[in-house]
């Protein structure tokens, strides 16, 4: 096969793979928006909230390491579609529940829907060559628009026909999905001959890959592209309400808009990875969070200079939409970012995709399990709306750290190599 040919039925494989994790995606950030009425009838403190919002991210991101071990050893479509029916009972018990405990069991089931990403991802690798593998990763990320969906669609079901029909209609839809996936979806033809090749892999050699530094290090870059992204999801609606003092269907509007650009600019974000490499657009997208971060870590301040004759009263504030304005800026970033790390992924492992990229997901995504707890400790703490970005350019200066110094490390490694081959370097 030419190396700028996919192999045939790779446009209607990524395009039923998109779809069915746009629905997954749709699912798992459900809690975003039953968060906002159950923080008012629950009285639910920050903390509680953060921790509301982490139990559907739990189980998606611990899932998503055995799922991506089973992705590279048995056909992914089938292991696709049995995942998108063990989600559809959860929602259709969540009218049945009432009290915050049950709502964080029930979280727990319903995060299967977030491992959809791992088995999506071998799938969709299967059809494509290495030169077009960002785009093609990065199309199918721009599933994340399922939480665009959510945050338009949720509310005007709850307006319509109320609470209780939110888990039902969100049950048949993805049913829906699942079924429609099974008849339309291909079978890769030589996923079978890889899987069989990878099954007779050890347990043990997985392991082995998964200890690599290198992993952990691309786990960490996820951890803040995609799990700071899933924590805002979750958070920014609550944000908007309770620092800006909107209404939920406001709220709703400017988290959608968030949520749309970054999710649909990943598919650009892996055409400028396969260009220009995934760790020079990692590197530009860090640098533009850190950036728009350090002005939203800014709180609301009331200064008094006192002057010679008279006192002077400065107030410094991110207005609305200033406030935004930088959250758009980093959303475009973080879809940025969220295809060049898998396409560098893929640069380094293109045969563990399943097992490397799940692991790396797992991490990302414990992101948006442990930072919105983290949110609501901090926020309690300090008292202050905007701690949540101070903990955030926190979490990225540790990640720009490690990527420095790793650059370094393998700018040297290099020129080590190449000193050897030159034969400058005794072999030896």
């Amino acid at each position: 096969m030419n190396n700028n040919q996919s192999m045939p039925g790779a446009s209607r494989a990524l395009t039923m793979a998109t779809f069915a994790f746009a629905a997954n995606f749709a699912v798992w950030v459900l809690y975003a928006v039953i968060g906002l009425q159950l923080q008012k009838s629950l009285q639910l403190s920050a903390t509680q909230l953060g921790v509301f919002f982490a139990s559907p991210m739990l189980t998606g991101a611990l899932a998503r390491v055995p799922l991506g071990v089973l992705a590279d050893r048995i056909n992914p479509k089938h292991l696709f579609s049995l995942q998108m029916l063990a989600v559809v009972p959860a929602l259709l018990i969540l009218p049945k529940i009432h009290s915050l405990q049950h709502y964080l069991w029930l979280g727990l089931w319903l995060g299967i829907s977030g491992a959809s990403f791992t088995i999506g991802i071998r799938y969709v690798c299967a059809w494509y060559t290495r030169n077009r593998q960002g785009t093609a990763m990065g199309i199918f990320g721009a599933g994340n628009a399922g939480a665009a969906i959510t945050l338009a669609l949720a509310p005007l079901i709850i307006q319509r026909w109320g609470w209780q029909s939110l888990g039902p209609i969100y049950a048949a839809g993805l049913l829906v999905v699942a079924l429609l996936f099974m008849w339309i979806a291909p079978s890769a033809t030589g996923t079978d001959k890889t899987n069989q090749q990878n099954k007779s892999g050890s347990l043990t050699a997985y392991l082995k890959t998964i200890g690599q530094l290198k992993v952990w290090r691309f786990g960490l870059y996820y951890y803040f592209v995609f799990g700071s992204f899933l924590a805002l999801i979750m958070w920014l609606p609550q944000y908007y309400v309770n620092a800006y003092q909107l209404s939920n269907e406001q709220a709703m509007a400017f988290s959608l808009f968030f949520v749309a650009t970054s999710s649909m600019v990943r598919a650009l974000g892996g055409w400028f990875a396969d260009r220009y490499g995934g760790r020079a657009v990692n590197w530009t997208v860090f640098w533009i969070c850190l950036v728009c971060l350090f002005f939203l870590s800014y709180p609301p301040t009331t200064m008094t200079i006192h002057g010679v004759s008279s006192d002077v009263h400065l107030d410094i504030e991110i207005n609305l939409w200033l406030f935004s304005g930088l959250i758009f800026i980093i959303g475009i970033a973080q879809g940025f970012g969220r295809a060049s790390v898998y396409k560098t992924i893929y640069d380094y492992y293109p045969k563990q995709m399943g097992t490397v990229g799940g692991f790396v997901a797992a991490i990302g995504a414990l992101g948006g399990c442990t930072l919105p707890i983290a949110f609501g400790l901090i926020v309690d703490l300090m008292g202050i709306h905007s701690a949540c970005f101070m903990l955030l350019y926190a979490v990225l200066a540790v990640c720009m750290t490690a990527m420095f110094f790793a650059n370094k490390a393998d700018r040297l490694q290099q020129r080590v190599n190449d000193a050897q081959s030159h034969n400058f370097l005794d072999q030896d």
